[in-house]
């Protein structure tokens, strides 16, 4: 089945300016199968549904992780992944945090090499806008009724084509402050990519937009006095005199993007620091956002507190160091600017 996905050459025949972030069928995704101490070579497969024990650990007791990442046509034609080393590194911190057999880093790097070439038409041409979304899961697939992990586990990494997480692209949003739900437990998994965190955020996301927000911030669940999370991506801010902080927090997913833009931010002279960071401090800074693969940075405009709001854009438009990071972290997934941190995989092919 290593001839999947390689037949055609010629671009897929979709709107590429108007897809949205969602599902979209491609050629083939590819799986890995851990059985009796050992993982397979890997499949490339057509088939999107996927065999499941009814009692198997995935479904059961929440043995699943997952991770997101990007590919990118450049201008010059290749195709590149971006820090594609530092997914594989998280999804085994956190398949060994809930006792699952994680893939290695070069078996992780591996699939994502294949599964992207073999989908290479799916690959939205340079200047459009849109990206490769690549989405590597991790189940568990053997059946326990105890709670204990399982023997079996599968890894499988799909792809689609996807635009902005937002509909709006690199446009401010409204958030607020989320009160009375906890998205994650001090101590718990807050830290990991597992499905858990996300079912935990779902009503708290639903209430906000039902309000007119386009998603919640999270405080800390022990002290609810700090902030944690935004919605489904890292929070970041500008202070008045130009610094980028961002919550430090043991609950809180180490963002990819987030750890890129802390590099770059302090490339960039705004002194980057991971601290605390106490709910009332939104009221004095200059930009706020969200970052995180799918998103990249979303600019938040304003964010409600009680009856108080922090206003952070009063023209509909980002903030100058909010839009300084964005344009740099592009510019270097697009490759327009040199690699200089050697952040980019490029598919052979």
């Amino acid at each position: 089945m290593s001839d999947i996905g390689t037949q055609e050459t010629q671009k897929a025949d979709l709107n590429w300016s108007e897809l949205i972030f969602g599902y979209t069928k491609t050629d083939c995704n590819i799986r890995y199968t851990y059985s009796n101490g050992h993982w397979d070579e890997g499949v490339l497969t057509k088939d999107e549904t996927i065999p499941v024990h009814m009692a198997a650990t995935c479904l059961h007791y929440g043995q699943e992780c997952f991770e997101g990442l990007k590919a990118f046509e450049t201008k010059g034609g290749d195709v590149v992944v971006f820090r594609v080393e530092e997914n594989a590194k998280r999804m085994d911190f956190t398949g060994r945090k809930i006792l699952m057999q994680p893939p290695s880093i070069e078996m992780f790097v591996e699939a994502v090499d294949r599964v992207v070439q073999a989908n290479r038409r799916f690959v939205p041409p340079y200047g459009t806008g849109a990206s490769l979304y690549i989405r590597p899961l991790l189940i568990g697939m053997g059946p326990r009724v105890g709670v204990k992990p399982a023997d079996d586990y599968m890894f499988m990494v799909f792809v689609t084509p996807v635009g902005p997480y937002f509909k709006n692209g690199f446009k401010p949003v409204k958030m607020i402050v989320e009160e009375k739900v906890d998205r994650a437990a001090p101590l718990g998994v807050g830290d990991v990519k597992v499905g858990g965190n996300y079912a935990a955020s779902l009503r708290a996301g639903a209430s906000a937009r039902e309000k007119g927000y386009a998603d919640a911030v999270y405080l800390d669940a022990k002290e609810h006095k700090y902030i944690d999370e935004s919605g489904p991506a890292n929070f970041f801010a500008i202070t008045k005199d130009g610094q980028y902080i961002t919550p430090k927090s043991d609950s809180i997913l180490p963002s990819i993007t987030n750890k890129s833009l802390i590099t770059l931010a302090g490339e960039l002279g705004m002194r980057p620091e991971r601290r605390p960071i106490a709910i009332e401090e939104i009221f004095d800074f200059a930009e706020a956002g969200c970052c995180g693969t799918a998103a990249v940075i979303t600019p938040i405009g304003s964010i409600r507190h009680g009856d108080r709001e922090a206003v952070y854009s009063h023209d509909g438009e980002p903030g100058p160091l909010t839009t300084q990071l964005y344009n740099k972290l592009r510019a270097i997934q697009l490759s327009e600017v040199p690699d200089a941190h050697g952040w980019l995989r490029t598919i052979k092919g």
